[in-house]
């Protein structure tokens, strides 16, 4: 005759009927110092989880678990919005809007025609006469933006998308334009000393904090498909020979870098002298060119993915 087993109901994931014997303190009546002893046992920062202890994870010697944490946030995001190619955009976050930059010169020349002969704000007059030439490219970085987001399957193709640095001017106009479009659009800001805000036109959830300058320049690169400076300064700069490097030494496969306002990058730096004193080869000098319009940039970046075989718009880019 068979017996059929007596199986017992499942237990709770959590509840119990029974209490353990850990669930409850030393009672004071076995101990009057339990609770004070206790009390000091669990506020010390050794019993806090470590995935929670925040100076712990600050300590020296965590960084690189920071470091992991610092790519991997942001590669999980990245991943999750299907976003495969980005088109980089750096630029000044000094870079005025038309309209800021028109009501900047016309009020330092108030000031001026009132004090002819003060050094100080003649020269604040030079600097807010080379803002307003300048923040014409905020257009153009703005537009470029706008073309981007525009792109391939249109603004609900995330795919590719425009990719800054997160913060005010040149970045600003950039994720601005895809945003006008539609577009799904991402900024890399870094945590700073002085307290920056990211720019309003960066798609909630793909605007990320970075601690580690290192980190953010790797996300630049690991999906960009192109990058376009626009007129910047230090950070632009090291954003840019940071790529012209690695494309140089062949660390990475080439990519397009355009460099839009011609006159203004050849008086930042003299790729000329580089040549003639030997300092860069021939073929290094070709690893960008200029470009004035949003237009000229994002057609000259097409032309040269088509002549590669890694076509933009429609067909898969390859990874």
């Amino acid at each position: 005759m068979s017996h059929k087993p007596r199986i017992p109901k499942p237990h709770p994931v959590i509840d119990r009927r029974e209490p353990l014997p850990w669930e409850h303190p030393k009672p004071p009546e076995e101990e009057a110092e339990a609770e004070t002893r206790l009390h000091a046992i669990m506020q010390h920062p050794s019993y806090v989880e470590p995935d929670h202890d925040v100076n712990f994870l600050h300590t020296d010697g965590m960084r690189g678990v920071r470091l992991q944490l610092d790519y991997e946030k942001a590669e999980r995001i990245l991943v999750q919005h299907g976003i495969e190619r980005t088109i980089v955009v750096f630029g000044s976050t000094r870079l005025r809007e038309p309209d800021t930059a028109r009501h900047e010169l016309a009020a330092i020349r108030l000031e001026f025609a009132s004090h002819p002969g003060d050094v100080r704000v003649k020269k604040l007059l030079r600097l807010a006469e080379r803002r307003m030439e300048l923040s014409r490219y905020y257009d153009v970085g703005r537009e470029l933006g706008r073309m981007i987001g525009l792109a391939g399957g249109g603004p609900a193709n995330s795919r590719l998308a425009v990719m800054t640095g997160g913060g005010p001017g040149g970045m600003e106009a950039a994720n601005r334009g895809a945003f006008e479009a539609g577009a799904e659009t991402v900024g890399l800001n870094i945590s700073l000393p002085r307290e920056q805000y990211p720019n309003p036109y960066i798609t909630p959830g793909l605007c990320m904090q970075f601690h580690y300058f290192a980190l953010r320049k790797l996300h630049f690169m690991k999906r960009a498909a192109a990058i376009v400076s626009l007129p910047g300064g230090f950070g632009t700069l090291d954003e840019l020979f940071g790529a012209l490097t690695l494309i140089q030494t062949r660390k990475v496969e080439p990519f397009p870098i355009v460099l839009v306002g011609e006159a203004y990058w050849r008086g930042v730096f003299d790729v000329d002298f580089l040549l003639e004193a030997g300092s860069i080869d021939a073929e290094d000098s070709e690893l960008f060119w200029y470009a004035e319009t949003a237009h000229e940039a994002w057609d000259s970046i097409l032309a040269w993915h088509k002549v590669n075989g890694t076509p933009l718009i429609g067909h898969e880019v390859r990874g």
